[in-house]
């Protein structure tokens, strides 16, 4: 049993189950047989080579680790880092391995269906990189053998604006590709920039408007690659000062890199290297990755009609474990997912730790898509249960306590506090005082927002734009608040939108207030950056939300104001100023999702039939267990249980 629980631990978590290779099943019980591909080249070479080997792997080897299970002890205490293992070992397969794969685990697979064991990809998981035999992709494969992408039909207009066709000619050049085939995109090429850091990197939540934007552009293979490798580098174990964080975590970003071909000086191999927040400013795990890779997940199976890489059982397992991951239970009464600073797309400190509301609005989001999308099995239903119920408890805590309007401004003008018991008004022991003056005058006489955060005695009353754009997008708010947050984004055009979209949030941090909460971050000063600066990455989400709610002119204006001069200013990462009026001061130029935010935005306006892939419609059951809740006393006691508990002691 102890050499089995080491077999277990390596593929579970102390070495990643992302391995690109072919299984034979036909003697599962003997061997296994690896015949990859390795991408080598000479040093001194001037083109890639590529040379095919094989070599056998017997069962025997890999039950031969050591009792505790050590990380890395794998083949006859042979060890194996993490470099290594993701190595570029590519071998497409002669037939379907997805059929193959299937048959030959059938068995095993429903003795342990139950358990979210990432050895599932290794043994009944499909060859990750084969899609051959799918209509998909031999039809994309017709398609390109001109050199051109096959689409149905045309989605956009033939001639384009030289904007567009910049922008396209950007995002292409910004392509990363492992093994000779598209993987992602990097987050800036700023030929100006001499500190690179990590924008050399391709980011998960970077990409995310970069897929879409060749979702719609009916250009899909760069997508399905991006979610079949992130997902191999899903069950890495990286530690931080030998800390490791929660099993399923996505990582933030990852590279292609070149390293010496073991046993071989003279050559070399890609590999992917993630980082999980370990090298990260902040040393801050991402909790936002995991999120929009479902999301992005869906939106390839519904726009490409291909949703064989959803059924997968790798991606399956990936799902539920980002899913178990998020609703694992904790110290907190409140269904909002608790978080710290930094593990968003504001990824420096800006007193958002708590429970964001950016992170709210895609956890909601992240779970309708995984409901919709996982396999109705015996192993799922535990996990749907849970999921329903969290839906239901957090749409109804968003929508009835982080909302703010003048009405709302007024009752918790008149709040009594230190209010002990069930019937409570004033849950959260919010104080009166903690009003800012400048929400008093801000404050539309129509509209309202979706406030930044809620914590006991702690209402973060800033606008931010993503969280509330995207809660419309997914549904957590409803039909008349999705109305009134537009309506205060055309009432506060002039500071949300200004000379170049958008706000990410609103007011800024100043004073003392800034020193305090940014600990003086010489990068976030009032008005630039995370702290209220304006980035034009954020149109995509505020023209799927404005398309949502059938209102894509107000989208629209703020697309021709971007127009005006933000090819001229070479894509900028954000602007400074409290009007936008200056490109930001340590903003990379050519930043990808800048260019990608205004592609997508253009494509939808273009055919808003195609938001249909990113938003989702109020759920009916939700809807109805909302009311339930809404309709029932607030301030009924709660009543005696029907059966006593008894505790052990």
């Amino acid at each position: 049993m102890a050499t089995v629980g080491g077999v277990l631990k390596v593929f579970s978590g102390a070495a990643p189950r992302g391995r690109c290779h072919e299984t034979s099943h036909s003697s599962m019980t003997s061997s296994f047989f690896v015949n990859p591909f390795i991408s080598r080249k000479k040093r001194t070479a001037s083109r890639k080579m590529i040379t095919p080997y094989h070599s056998k792997l017997s069962l025997g080897d890999l039950i031969n680790v050591s009792p505790d299970g050590a990380s890395g002890a794998l083949c006859a205490n042979r060890r194996f880092n993490r470099l290594e293992l993701l190595g570029c070992k590519c071998q497409q397969a002669e037939n379907d391995g997805e059929t193959s794969s299937r048959d030959g685990s059938e068995s095993w697979f429903m003795e342990s269906k139950n358990e979210l064991n990432p050895l599932d990809t290794m043994i009944n998981g499909p060859n990750l990189l084969d899609f051959s035999g799918t209509p998909l992709v031999k039809d994309e494969k017709a398609g390109m053998s001109n050199g051109t992408q096959k689409n149905s039909g045309p989605l956009y207009p033939a001639n384009v604006d030289s904007v567009e066709d910049e922008a396209w000619d950007l995002l292409r050049d910004s392509v990363v590709y492992y093994c000779g085939t598209p993987v992602g995109t990097i987050a800036a090429m700023d030929p100006s920039s001499s500190n690179v850091l990590n924008y050399d990197q391709v980011f998960i939540r970077d990409f995310i408007p970069s897929g879409i934007a060749f979702l719609l552009k009916g250009e899909y293979e760069i997508v399905r690659n991006f979610i079949l490798h992130t997902l191999q580098l899903q069950s890495w174990e990286k530690t931080m000062d030998c800390h490791s964080p929660g099993q399923g975590l996505m990582p933030a970003s990852f590279k292609v890199r070149t390293v010496p071909l073991e046993g071989d000086d003279s050559a070399t191999e890609e590999v992917l290297d993630p980082d999980f927040g370990e090298a990260a400013i902040g040393r801050v795990a991402p909790v936002d990755s995991g999120l929009w890779w479902i999301i992005l997940l869906r939106a390839y199976g519904k726009i490409s009609g291909d949703r064989t890489v959803q059924e997968r059982i790798d991606v399956q397992t990936g799902i539920k474990m980002i899913v178990k991951l998020c609703l694992a239970d904790g110290f907190d009464m409140f269904p909002t997912l608790l978080v710290t600073d930094g593990s968003c797309m504001i990824d420096r400190r800006m007193g958002i730790h708590g429970h964001p509301l950016e992170i709210q609005s895609l956890f909601y989001s992240a779970l309708l898509c995984a409901r919709e999308m996982l396999a109705p099995e015996d192993g799922s239903a535990d996990l749907i249960r849970a999921l329903n119920n969290r839906l239901v408890a957090l749409s109804f805590h968003i929508r009835e306590y982080y909302w703010i309007d003048l009405r709302k401004l007024n009752e918790i003008y008149r709040y009594n506090t230190e209010e002990y018991s069930y019937d409570a008004v004033n849950k959260f022991n919010i104080y009166p005082d903690q009003i800012p003056p400048w929400l008093v005058e801000w404050i539309p006489n129509e509209g309202g927002y979706l406030i930044g955060n809620l914590q006991p005695a702690h209402m973060d009353f800033r606008f931010f734009s993503l969280g509330n754009f995207w809660a419309i997008a997914s549904g957590l708010t409803t039909s008349k608040q999705s109305h009134d947050i537009l309506d205060l984004v055309e009432a506060k055009w002039a500071d949300l939108v200004a000379d170049m979209p958008l706000k990410i949030c609103y007011p800024a941090l100043e004073g003392q207030e800034w020193q305090i909460i940014t600990g003086s971050d010489p990068k976030n000063t009032p008005w630039s950056y995370h702290n209220a600066g304006s980035w034009p990455t954020l149109l995509w989400q505020l023209t799927v939300a404005c398309i949502k709610m059938n209102r894509p002119e107000i989208a629209a204006r703020a697309v021709e104001i971007a127009e005006r001069h933000i090819s001229r200013d070479r894509w900028p990462e954000y602007y400074d100023t409290k009007k936008a009026r200056f490109i930001g001061k340590q903003a990379h130029l050519f930043q990808t999702w800048s260019i990608a935010g205004y592609l997508v935005a253009k494509l939808l306006l273009a055919d808003p039939s195609l938001a249909k892939i990113l938003v989702t419609d109020e759920d009916s059951e939700l809807v109805n267990a909302f009311s339930c809740m809404i309709s029932s006393n607030p301030r009924r006691k709660r009543g005696q249980r029907s059966s006593p508990q008894s505790y052990i002691i």
